[in-house]
């Protein structure tokens, strides 16, 4: 990753921070190339901080470290986005974010979810409940996806709310499951509901 540092003229570029899971945009902060590198050896976002002159950190105080999942160059080199998962609040006020939002978990999760059931299609790492899974094949997931739905209209039935979400929870993640064996993804679901939807 070749950046370049000189287009501002201080030896600075910005970084955008993003929450790795629900892509809420967390934080912007300026790093030279020593913070960048600092970042990228340690995965934990390291700024340079204008008013103190110096490497920061983030949560070397506080502990609220921003732990590096990703690095993206922008098209010219010159700004970064780090996707990367917070540890506790990210803005100094205590909120989640510097920004007039709350990181709340949201829908982009399921995507997030289902990267990671492909990456355990493709790796097959031993002692995965997703691994024995794929293992057993298609008719054995599709069984499992019905073995939930019937626990999920049982539970709905009944009035214990934290057993019902949980089996939607449990429907829901097979699914996925289901979708990667077919190799379809939970973005080809979302196109069909929004074309029904016109």
């Amino acid at each position: 990753m070749q950046l370049d540092f000189s287009k501002l003229g201080n030896g600075l570029i910005p970084a955008i921070v993003q929450d790795a899971q629900t892509n809420v945009v967390l934080m912007l902060g300026f790093m030279n190339e020593e913070a960048f590198e600092k970042t990228r050896k340690d995965e934990k976002v390291t700024f340079f901080s204008r008013t103190k002159n110096r490497l920061w950190t983030k949560g070397e105080e506080s502990g609220n470290f921003l732990n590096v999942v990703s690095i993206t160059p922008d098209c010219d080199n010159d700004t970064i986005l780090i996707k990367a998962k917070p540890v506790g609040p990210v803005c100094h006020k205590g909120t989640d974010t510097c920004f007039a939002e709350e990181n709340k978990g949201n829908i982009d999760f399921l995507v997030h979810l289902q990267d990671l059931i492909d990456k355990r299609l493709q790796d097959m790492p031993e002692g995965s409940y997703t691994t024995s899974l794929f293992e057993k094949g298609i008719n054995k997931i599709a069984q499992k996806v019905g073995e939930e739905a019937v626990e999920t209209v049982i539970e709905a039935k009944d009035n214990n709310d934290d057993l019902f979400l949980n089996e939607v929870a449990d429907l829901t993640y097979h699914t996925l499951v289901l979708l990667t064996a077919k190799s379809y993804r939970i973005e080809d679901v979302i196109k069909v509901l929004q074309e029904r939807h016109k």
